[in-house]
């Protein structure tokens, strides 16, 4: 009897999901899932049939059982990341519900390890410690038969060291019960249960992960299988090929789209699920492309026509960008976390992707160089090309030693390359020489493989920081230059600069004369400025145009190349200016979204790839028109290219505000209002005409931006107000342009002319009610007129001022001596005492954060765990705490983690104890953010903030979680550790690199919970501006109250004394009460 068994396996414990089995089979299968941070590791036990149902049961570590529903998600892990098993978190739904019940026994252990150290006696383990024996010798067994039936080299070389390392572990753990039995207060049988405790957490993840990179390998493996067929469709030019081409490609395609389609469902990072589904999206839409571009290529060079370089170029561009998604996917496979600090444009990524595509491209350039008889132009020569290519590509990123050898090595291959391509096309490929040459080829390109992979190496250990990718984190590195320009940052400040200066040039290119000028200025003064202070730091003839003229004429469209130009000139130039806006939006206008940037980012670069492809299938199609395959190719190219762009437009307007947007269309629309009234002045009918143009497509741009809102929120009474203002612009933009069309034919016509400043006005009416019914929080109304106010008596004036000096004293702190001065002057006289025996009541203290004495000074370089809380503080600092749950939660997690800190740090007499119950405290208060967040975005009516609100909420359990059994680990070194007193970091007795892995481990968990609930609180003021009005209040008080700043306030009062004297701010002061009253 055979039995199927499908396990949950968390850290060291099992969940039963459901058995059943079949008489017929001849061995079982038991998936076991094992979550270690953010990943959930699947791995394929082969049980023999002798194993029954009670002895699979036996990998469990703990006698209770529970059943689980839901399959987990499952997520890649990779050995060489070991040290950053426990960092990450995962979006898991079903993740967050399951608790690691080995977790909390490890934790007792601990603690009763601790209670031994003060004297009490250990219980007698051995009953748990035999199972827990028992579990390891099967599984010990089953990953023996794994290794024996494994084809995977790596696996077979990986996994004994992972089983010896459990066995070691469980021979701690019996040691240590025969010990405590015979003497309950053994210190040495004390420290074997910890280190065998740990040694199973540690060991079983190693086990596990071997499993899982050898599904991950198996993935590779296909990819590179279709990777191998798109390196010939090159060399492919007769039906027959093709039909076998397609033959072998189809079933390798489809099991790579099968498999990375299962893997993409069981990834926990949001990040890399979307890269996969886009990635295998472009691949599957790309094939049939591929497909129809070497059916026109065929055609073509059977028949001997015209074009067939345009069609080799179709179908080489195709085969690339398929090559690139497969390649791509191949790096997202073998991902394990994902830096939401690192940008795809950074240096040290590039050069990865590039060495990737360098060891990709190797196999092909060697047989090449070995085959004596292989032609010029082949896929081996592309590949050694690619190969320098991608060389020159790294070097320019390298440290300078590196870079030079790399440049020099590079043009060595170059011209050792060319010479041989010579010998060969001359067919001297097998002589002595021509050999001599391939083989030195050969040792140079493997030592340019070792140099790059030097290369990368080097870069990525100096730590050279690289420019910020927006233009507010460049903006903050040239400010940290110009505060302390003595401070050497290796030219960081001044690329920021530089960086910015070019931004502002791009700006100025689409603005009019004067604003042009003035931002083109203001570069110029910068970029001179800049580089002054940088000085200053230093002190270092069938294809001539007749021929084609002729042949257009006799087709009978004179003409007809020019135009094809000029639109292909066009089509550039409008892909240009997309691709260009897009970058802009990226870099500027994303807001620090990094998944958004990076997204307009690649949309950008295809809407500019696309293009000329889309050029060339348009000639094909020119010079063809009777064949329905080039119409069929041209049309799934503008397709496509269509996509792209609708899919930059879409970025470009969720990186934008949209009342912001539709604002800046209105004030466009009256600027464009008075070109055309100017264009009435001076009987200009075209410029009339293109300025309605604008204002029509303006227009249509509000409509659309107005659409999206609606569609995007659920609030009826929003909607309602959107569509109604939207029908009105839709009714008005009509008849204005018919109107201006009235005009443009006759700019004399005083009735024409009226009618169209009617319609006009009433299309520009009907715009700014879309903004006002888009705009959720409207502007803040102007300070009163003060003109007219006559205040008579100077004890009421003396009574305001107070009052409004009172309202900015309770709102902020900068008080300055000229303040305080003002305030002395117009002091009213002092009360007389309280008359009767009975004193009045003292009055209550005021609220102060008691939490606050922990955050008075900034934490050090080396307290990392203290830096991580004292940023949520800071961040958190910025909203009430009164009413306000989730406000209230973060403060308490800030707090516990700045606790868990000192505890971690030996400060404060930490115990064993504190430590896991201070790790207890902060996972409970992470479920509790999670859950007044999703409390919250169920009120929300917004679908895009609701979502990114649930996306980066739902991830703070697990790692709350991953924290608790970080901290149990930790737990179990203390003791076994001392103080350095330079660095005040842990510096271990035994020097065990699993000790210096779990204090990383525990300080990037720390961090990663931190910047989560930073970005869930980000995310809960942004969902909490949309409620639902019938909501009332969410949560018990969930809304984000923002606190007004009275600072500026404050600081311009002091300017006012100064300059004006009292009289004037006591004005001021009084228009500041009013509008902060209002």
């Amino acid at each position: 009897m055979a039995f199927f068994v499908t396990i949950h396996f968390y850290p060291g414990h099992c969940f039963i999901c459901q058995t059943f089995g079949r008489a017929e089979e001849q061995c079982a299968v038991s998936t076991v899932c094992m979550v270690f941070g953010a990943r959930v590791v699947t791995v394929r036990f082969h049980i023999p049939t002798y194993l029954t149902v009670s002895a699979a049961l036996q990998l469990i570590c703990t006698p209770k059982l529970q059943a689980e529903q839901n399959t987990l998600v499952h997520n890649k892990t990779s050995l060489s990341n070991h040290s950053a098993l426990f960092q990450g978190g995962s979006d898991s739904a079903e993740s967050e519900q399951c608790k690691p019940k080995l977790s909390d026994q490890v934790s007792r252990l601990v603690i009763l390890h601790e209670e031994a150290e003060d004297g009490n006696a250990m219980p007698d383990l051995e009953r748990p410690v035999m199972a827990v024996s028992r579990a390891v010798t099967n599984l010990v067994k089953v990953g023996r038969e794994t290794i024996n039936s494994s084809e995977d080299a790596i696996l077979k070389q990986d996994m004994p060291a992972a089983l010896v390392r459990v066995e070691g572990a469980s021979r701690l753990l019996e040691e240590a019960s025969a010990m405590l039995k015979a003497d309950p207060y053994s210190g040495p049988a004390r420290k074997k249960l910890i280190e065998g405790s740990r040694g199973i957490l540690q060991g079983t993840s190693a086990l596990l992960l071997c499993f899982d990179e050898s599904e991950v390998r198996k993935i590779i493996r296909e990819c590179k299988r279709v990777l191998d067929y798109l390196a010939v469709a090159e060399v492919i030019e007769t039906m027959e090929d093709l039909v076998q081409f397609l033959k072998d490609l189809s079933p390798c395609l489809s099991k790579v789209s099968r498999e990375v389609g299962g893997r993409e469902k069981e990834l926990t990072h949001q990040v890399h699920r979307e890269i996969l589904v886009r990635c295998l999206e472009q691949v599957k839409t790309l094939a049939p492309i591929l497909i129809c571009s070497m059916k026109i290529f065929i055609h073509i060079i059977a028949q001997g026509g015209k074009g067939a370089e345009e069609a080799a170029e179709n179908r080489n561009y195709l085969a690339q960008r398929m090559t690139d998604e497969l390649n791509e996917i191949i790096r997202v496979l073998q991902l394990t976390t994902y830096d939401e600090e690192e940008w795809d444009a950074d240096n040290l990524t590039v050069m990865k992707k590039a060495q990737n595509a360098i060891e990709g491209k190797v196999r092909a350039a060697r047989d090449w160089l070995e085959d004596p008889l292989a032609l010029r132009g082949g896929v081996g020569e592309k590949s050694v090309r690619q190969i320098l290519e991608h060389s020159q590509r790294v070097s320019e990123r390298a440290l300078p030693g590196d870079a030079e050898a790399i440049r020099k090595l590079c043009g060595d291959i170059t011209t050792m390359t060319d010479a041989l391509c010579e010998l060969r096309q001359d067919g001297k490929g097998a002589t002595p020489q021509a050999e001599c040459l391939a083989h030195s080829i050969q040792e140079k390109l493997a030592e340019l493989c070792e140099l790059v992979q030097q290369a990368v190496i080097g870069v990525e250990k100096s730590g050279i920081q690289q420019p910020a990718h927006t233009v507010s984190g460049r903006l903050e590195q040239a400010r940290r230059w110009l505060a302390h320009p003595d401070r050497d940052d290796r030219g960081l400040g001044q690329q920021a600069i530089a960086l910015i200066v070019a931004e502002g040039k791009k700006v100025a290119d689409g603005l009019p004369g004067i604003h042009k000028a003035e931002i083109l200025g203001l570069c110029d003064e910068v970029d001179i400025l800049s580089r002054q202070l940088s000085d200053l730091c230093r002190r270092g003839h069938g294809d001539t145009p007749q021929a084609q003229d002729v042949a257009s004429f006799i087709l009978g469209t004179p003409g007809r190349e020019q135009n094809f130009n000029d639109r292909a000139q066009q089509l550039q130039q409008f892909s240009s200016r997309a691709a260009k806006t897009a970058r802009m939006v990226a870099a500027g206008g994303s807001s620090g979204n990094k998944k958004l940037a990076e997204a307009l980012l690649s949309s950008a670069s295809q809407v500019e790839s696309l293009t000329p492809q889309l050029v060339s299938a348009g000639r094909i199609r020119m010079n063809y028109p009777e064949s329905k395959a080039a119409d069929e190719h041209f049309q799934n190219l503008v397709a496509q290219y269509s996509d792209s762009v609708q899919h930059v437009r879409a970025l470009c307007d969720e990186a934008t505000d949209s009342a912001e947007f539709i604002k800046m269309s209105e004030e466009q629309i009256q600027k464009h209002s008075i070109l055309c009234e100017e264009a009435i002045r001076k009987s200009q009918p075209q410029k009339m005409v293109d300025n309605t143009a604008s204002i029509a497509r303006l227009a249509n741009r509000v409509l659309m931006v107005a659409k999206q809102e609606s569609d995007n929120s659920e609030d009826p009474q929003f909607i309602a107000r959107v569509n109604n203002a939207s029908d009105q612009v839709q009714a008005n933009v009509t008849p204005m342009v018919q109107d201006a069309k009235a005009v443009a034919i006759n700019t004399q016509d005083a009735v024409a002319v009226s009618r169209w400043r009617d319609s006009n006005r009433a299309l520009l009416t009907a715009v700014g009610e879309v903004r006002h019914a888009v705009t959720v929080t409207p502007d803040l109304p102007p300070p009163p007129d003060m003109t007219d106010l006559h205040i008579n008596g100077k004890s009421c004036c003396q009574y305001i001022l107070i009052v409004a000096v009172t309202v900015m004293m309770l709102n902020t702190e900068c008080i300055s001596v000229n303040l305080m001065y003002l305030i002395t002057e117009y002091a009213p006289p002092r009360p007389p005492l309280p008359g009767g025996e009975v004193p009045p009541p003292r009055p209550p203290p005021p609220e102060t954060d008691d939490e606050d004495d922990m955050f008075l000074h900034a934490p050090l370089p080396n307290q990392p765990i203290m830096m991580a809380a004292h940023g949520l503080h800071q961040e958190v600092r910025q909203w009430s705490s009164k009413d306000n749950d989730i406000i209230v939660a973060a403060k308490k997690m800030a707090v516990l983690m700045g606790r868990l800190s000192q505890l971690v740090r030996g400060e404060g007499g930490s115990s064993k104890r504190d430590l896991i119950s201070c790790a207890k405290s902060i996972a409970e208060a992470s479920e509790e953010v999670t859950r007044l967040a999703k409390e919250l975005a169920r009120e929300c009516t917004d679908k895009r903030m609701r979502t990114n609100l649930l996306q980066v909420c739902e991830r703070i359990p697990t790692i709350g979680t991953q924290l608790k059994i970080l901290s149990t680990v930790k737990a179990t070194m203390l003791g076994a550790q001392a103080v350095c007193s330079e660095c005040n970091e842990f510096m271990q007795y035994a020097g065990t690199e699993e000790d210096q892995e779990a204090t990383d481990m525990l300080v990037g968990n720390a961090q990663n919970l931190m910047q989560s609930v930073k970005e869930t609180v980000r995310a809960a003021e942004s969902a909490s501006i949309k409620i639902r009005t019938d909501a009332g209040s969410v949560g018990g008080g969930t809304m984000m109250d923002i606190r007004p700043n009275h600072t500026i306030y404050v600081n311009n009062l002091n300017e006012k004394i100064k300059k004006d004297g009292k009289d004037s701010a006591f004005v001021y002061v009084l228009q500041f009460l009013l509008c902060f009253i209002i």
